[in-house]
């Protein structure tokens, strides 16, 4: 899995709706918050790969979570632990609430609504991310899975996908959109 399957099946109808669901949040509000996230779930991912610390820890979740079967994400969904999804939040982006409450506010949202779409989305990432490296059988892989998603990335392709094969260049507010978080995701990881 690359980083544009990775976003597109977290960002797709079906993750959107199953999410949706589970926390009786709105769509938008959902895709909102988790275009605020993405990039920092993936740093947060990328550092505790690295952390020495916390490396053997990670391994051991993204190798449990790599075995979830995410075929029909909207059936996953609908099965997600949020205690569980709560906790690996609170790995990625730390246990004090300032990382929600900065995602919240970059999403329009409430900090409540935000921990509710995080904690459903978050089994969904550490599983797509585990699959990501059951993938590579590579254990070095795992120190820098945030930096092989985003290796040899065709930018250009992922906001042509996501956009459905449209021009960047149209100037819907969508579109733009789209793009904008795309561009904030990748200028985020290249940091």
């Amino acid at each position: 899995m690359d980083i544009s399957s990775l976003i597109g099946t977290l960002l797709s109808s079906d993750s959107i709706s199953g999410v949706s669901k589970t926390t009786k949040s709105s769509s938008s509000d959902v895709t909102s918050i988790l275009s605020a996230a993405l990039p920092a779930l993936l740093n947060g991912a990328k550092a505790q790969a690295e952390d020495e610390s916390t490396a053997a820890g990670f391994s051991k979740a993204l190798a449990s979570h790599g075995k979830d079967d995410t075929s029909d994400v909207a059936s996953f969904l609908d099965k997600v632990d949020l205690e569980d999804g709560s906790k690996i939040i609170a790995h990625l982006l730390g246990s004090d609430d300032s990382a929600v409450k900065s995602i919240a506010k970059k999403a329009g949202t409430n900090t409540k609504t935000t921990s509710n779409v995080l904690a459903a989305a978050a089994p969904l990432l550490m599983s797509l991310l585990g699959q990501k490296d059951n993938d590579d059988d590579d254990d070095s892989a795992l120190g820098a899975i945030a930096a092989s998603l985003i290796k040899n990335v065709d930018v250009g392709d992922i906001i042509g996908g996501l956009l459905g094969g449209t021009s960047s260049k149209k100037s819907s507010k969508k579109s733009n959109g789209t793009a904008e978080i795309i561009g904030d995701l990748l200028g985020s990881l290249l940091k």
